[in-house]
């Protein structure tokens, strides 16, 4: 593991100090980092969903904007606006910056937005720019997008549509902590509480220790970009994805019965990505089968549009993704 592996390594393993019993959803939001995707984070309340994203950002001493999405959202609450302001010439029109002009955004609740908000924010998640009149403005190098939403509230939500799913590289299920995580999450605030006590501060940002320089993220991208991907590995990712597709290839599962469209191109790439960083998180300079394997559920699940017969039967995107991973065969 060569010295830019430990910094990542150091970055998750702060974030991980201040958010207890979530390491799968730190280890998501460092490979969307270095794979420069998005992520969409689903859970209940109170499962420190934000409190992760607010760990990454400090830690990583990297620029946070957050904005609670709610039905009466305006695209400019987002993207910014123009506005006319005083200056020593008269009045000018100047663009004011808004929340998504950082390194990480948190859109909370992404689901209550209406459509007019979530196509502003598709822009900036596919283009790395935002238009506002006949202005483009382009986003900060280091720029993800990290999205929330509840699976279980429903009432005043608007579904995110297909085109705007498949811009998310992953979707990561957040849990319940266990029984020894909940215990350490009461201790860890109950720390947290006396310290700010003793340094008389009300501040309720999450704090770090350590705090590691943005460009390794950069560099690291770099890196990945030489990682050997054999032949084997490729066909392995393009044989997953085709067979949400081409189900009927194997009569054998339940895939033709339960899937009704099938994963775009992007979930190759996006796989191809993931898995790349997977492997490079290890200390590795080669792609592995079971790197590819470890990725295919937060990489396809979301991109998989289930059948009528899928839903009546109860089965989630994750068994689909089980039954792929059983009966595609790797080389």
């Amino acid at each position: 593991m060569n010295q830019l592996q430990q910094q990542v390594s150091l970055l998750i393993e702060q974030v991980n100090q201040s958010v207890i019993g979530q390491q799968h959803v730190t280890r998501a939001l460092v490979i969307g980092l270095l794979t420069n995707g998005h992520i969409l984070l689903e859970g209940l309340p109170g499962t420190a969903k934000t409190r992760s994203v607010k760990a990454l950002a400090a830690t990583l001493n990297a620029s946070f904007g957050r904005v609670q999405f709610t039905p009466d959202l305006l695209p400019s609450d987002v993207t910014g606006a123009e506005m006319y302001q005083e200056t020593a010439n008269g009045h000018e029109l100047r663009f004011q910056h808004g929340p998504i002009f950082n390194s990480i955004l948190l859109a909370d609740e992404v689901n209550r937005a209406p459509a007019k908000v979530q196509a502003a924010l598709l822009e900036a998640m596919a283009e790395s720019t935002v238009t506002v009149g006949e202005q483009s403005h382009a986003l900060p190098e280091l720029f993800m997008v990290l999205a929330t939403q509840n699976p279980v509230e429903q009432e005043g939500t608007y579904p995110l549509p297909e085109a705007q799913m498949d811009r998310f590289i992953m979707k990561v299920n957040v849990d319940y902590p266990d029984d020894e995580a909940e215990l350490g999450i009461i201790r860890l605030l109950r720390q947290e509480e006396a310290e700010a006590n003793r340094d008389h501060s009300g501040d309720n940002q999450v704090s770090s220790t350590i705090t590691l320089d943005p460009e390794l993220i950069l560099a690291a991208r770099r890196e990945l970009a030489l990682l050997e991907v054999s032949d084997m590995v490729e066909r392995y990712i393009v044989a997953l994805v085709m067979a949400t597709r081409r189900p009927e290839r194997y009569p054998t599962s339940g895939l033709a019965r339960w899937i009704a469209v099938g994963a775009s191109p992007r979930a190759s790439i996006a796989l191809d990505k993931c898995a790349r960083a997977y492997a490079w998180l290890q200390g590795r300079e080669h792609v592995l089968p079971d790197d590819v394997r470890a990725m295919a559920p937060a990489v396809l699940g979301h991109r998989i549009t289930l059948s009528y017969d899928a839903l009546a039967e109860g089965v989630a995107h994750p068994q689909v993704v089980m039954e792929l991973l059983d009966h595609v065969a790797i080389g």
